[in-house]
């Protein structure tokens, strides 16, 4: 494989945790009451991105292919999760 398809299929296999992981941060904000400190925005979705990439990875450990439904479902309530627990959610 050269490296430019490498990098392709790379970029591929991540970009699902970089949406997802982003537009939980974004989207996170919607319901948040205004607190006087609070993290940024872009470090909730790069928290989000590293557990979704991890969970990612998990999926093709654990199936043997990526691009499973079921690996999907898990990004999706992993990176709530992350977003909950990073926002504070699980203090109030």
């Amino acid at each position: 494989m050269a490296p430019l398809d490498f990098i392709d299929h790379l970029l591929n296999f991540i970009a699902p945790a970089f949406a997802v992981g982003f537009l939980c941060a974004l989207l996170g904000r919607v319901g948040q009451r205004p607190a006087g400190k609070r993290m940024a925005w872009w470090v909730h979705g790069a928290v989000n991105f590293v557990v979704g990439v991890a969970v990612l990875a998990a999926g093709l450990v654990v199936f043997g292919q990526d691009a499973r439904m079921a690996t999907y479902a898990a990004l999706v309530v992993a990176c709530g999760t992350s977003q909950w627990l990073v926002s504070g959610g699980w203090r109030r």
